[in-house]
């Protein structure tokens, strides 16, 4: 059951923002997601919090500047998705601006999420030790992962090999013995906006970097490193990883898009727009987290995300291109494998009661651990509940020593990665490896303990999930004005910045149906009604018959035909209206 929720507004707070020059349809909308300063909404690049506050970060630049200076050789090792991904690519990307060469004083390493895991275990810096281009580095530097990485920095002094850990996730109760650590969740981090994606956290280092090396004239001979041309990457990453959209980071992807809408954009940006069928003077949010984060997403989930970080960091408009086709056939590949795996987990569900319980495993043998995160957070959406979805570990085909690898989404009111805490410590030794978010973690365990696993995660949920919690609610702002019911109205919506913790709009109101058709056997195509005016309407995904009136909750959207703009309503719920 779904229940539709209208959003407080604050009427002293969206009055100020209207009488300080913010559209008043935007000034509402802000206004309901807790801006109460004009200044909150400044996105120009001079709003950005100074590197300075971000703990750790000054001390890597020092180390780097050092490294940079005496041809040491750096190695950036990388996470497999999006953010890891534009992460390593501004790594690679400033470092060689900054006089590093690439392959031969400064390069990158993917682990093989199939055999490797996730982060810079033993085993990785071994690997990393025998780098084929780079030789043995100097300083591992990691982007998106290495805060619960105590053991691979153990490697790492073993071998000689400084390390710079630079990540955003939460931090173990043991911190790695790192030569530097750079990450805003860790303890004693001052720095206001805890929301960087890694790719931020590694953009600031950057900065920090940028800031040293002036200090110590390296570029009195030559041009400074102009860092904003990476913030199409910045925004990328930021997206496409689901993190807060705090002030902060809001700005940081305002200003990656503004440069794409301008078309100064990386080649890889370029092509991965061009073949997803997109407009990149017109970009949106929508199109970073939708359209090119997956795109990207698909080579760490199938393949090898070497190929998405070779994309966005080549110059050659055509391998750009070739780079794209290829990530668009993989993400296609991925959308087979999903679609079978969902029709796998509803034939599982058919056997439970998902409503009776506060939380759902579950796990095939077949299943691509690649693609088990999206399954989880397909599964999440439908039922509104916690989700682990589980794959057999190693490849696509044996286990890993009897080993399941899991990836759960959560739901507002569930911290996962707390939650996995408190299974670990009431089942000691039950997972082998957990770390994560509050809306997304990982773990590994063995697949003997999958069922005490199911049964004891759902002691957690249970305890800790409120049956209100358990319940969907739609949050909307309410109704929309009769005279914002446009396309200029439409443009604004789409040119402003939403995401995870500042939601696009979702609008709310009552009207009559006048018409309805299926579209392709699963699209519900509506004309709407209310007063005078009629609105053409869609649902995707769904084919039931609706009321003659209905309380529908929408988004402004606009349908292009045939060189023809026009408002629709996108529908994401409706109920018998009154």
């Amino acid at each position: 059951m779904t229940t539709i929720t209208v959003r407080p507004v604050p009427a002293r707070a969206s009055l100020m923002l209207e009488q300080s020059g913010v559209h008043p349809l935007l000034a509402r909308l802000y206004a309901a997601r807790g801006v109460t300063r004009p200044e909150e909404v400044d996105t120009r690049l001079s709003a950005l919090l100074p590197p300075d506050g971000l703990l750790g970060a000054g001390e890597a630049a020092r180390l780097l500047a050092d490294a940079i200076h005496q041809g040491k050789r750096l190695l950036i090792v990388a996470d497999y998705d999006c953010d890891g991904a534009t992460a390593c690519a501004v790594g690679l990307r400033a470092l060689r601006a900054f006089g590093a060469h690439f392959g031969a004083s400064v390069d990158y390493l993917v682990p093989d999420r199939f055999t490797l895991g996730y982060g810079l275990s033993p085993e990785v810096v071994r690997i990393a030790a025998n780098h084929e281009r780079l030789g043995k580095p100097d300083v591992i530097v990691t982007v998106d992962n290495g805060i619960a990485s105590v053991e691979g920095v153990l490697e790492a002094k073993r071998l000689g090999i400084a390390t710079v850990i630079t990540d955003h996730h939460l931090p173990g109760p043991e911190l790695p013995d790192a030569d530097v650590i750079v990450d805003p969740s860790q303890p004693d981090c001052g720095f206001e906006s805890k929301a960087l994606a890694g790719v931020g956290v590694m953009f600031y280092v950057m900065l920090a970097l940028r800031a040293e090396l002036r200090r110590r004239g390296t570029f009195a001979d030559r041009p400074e490193p102009n860092l904003g041309a990476l913030l199409d990457l910045v925004a990328l990453g930021t997206v496409a990883d689901v993190v807060p959209l705090d002030r902060n980071n809001r700005v940081l992807v305002a200003q990656g898009l503004a440069r794409i809408r301008e078309g100064r954009m990386r080649p890889g940006i370029r092509a991965l727009f061009r073949i997803a069928g997109r407009d990149p003077a017109r970009a949106t949010t929508f199109d970073l987290g939708f359209a090119l984060g997956p795109r990207i997403n698909a080579a760490g989930r199938l393949a090898d995300m070497g190929l998405g970080i070779e994309a966005l960091v080549t110059d050659d408009e055509a391998r750009a291109l070739n780079i794209a086709q290829q990530l668009d056939a993989i993400n296609r590949e991925r959308r087979v494998i999903e679609a079978g795996m969902q029709e796998d987990a509803q034939a599982l569900l058919a056997d439970l009661d998902a409503g009776s319980r506060a939380s759902l495993v579950l796990f095939d043998p077949g299943w691509h651990q690649g693609v088990i995160g999206i399954l989880a957070g397909r599964v999440k959406e439908r039922h509104h509940r916690p989700v682990f979805a589980f794959a057999r570990g190693g490849g696509e085909g044996e286990g890993k020593s009897g080993e399941l690898r899991g990836s759960g989404r959560s739901i507002p009111g569930l911290h996962l990665r707390d939650a996995l805490d408190l299974v670990a410590k009431r089942r000691h030794g039950l997972l082998l490896r957990f770390g994560g978010h509050a809306a997304a973690a990982g773990l590994t365990l063995l697949e003997r303990d999958l069922a005490e696993f199911e049964a004891v995660f759902e002691e957690v949920c249970a305890s800790l999930l409120s049956p209100a919690a358990r319940t969907r609610s739609l949050e909307t702002d309410g109704p929309l004005e009769s005279g914002y019911y446009s396309l200029e109205s439409a443009r604004l919506l789409g040119e402003a910045i939403w995401g995870q913790g500042f939601p696009a709009p979702v609008f709310s109101d009552t009207f009559d149906v006048v018409q309805q058709r299926i579209l392709k056997d699963k699209h519900l195509k509506l004309t709407l009604k209310k007063g005078d005016a009629r609105f053409d309407a869609i649902r995707f995904n769904f084919a039931d018959a609706p009321a003659d009136r209905i309380r529908a909750a929408f988004r402004l959207d606009i349908n292009e035909w045939n060189g023809v703009s026009n408002v629709q309503l996108m529908l994401e719920h409706f109920e018998p209206g009154v």
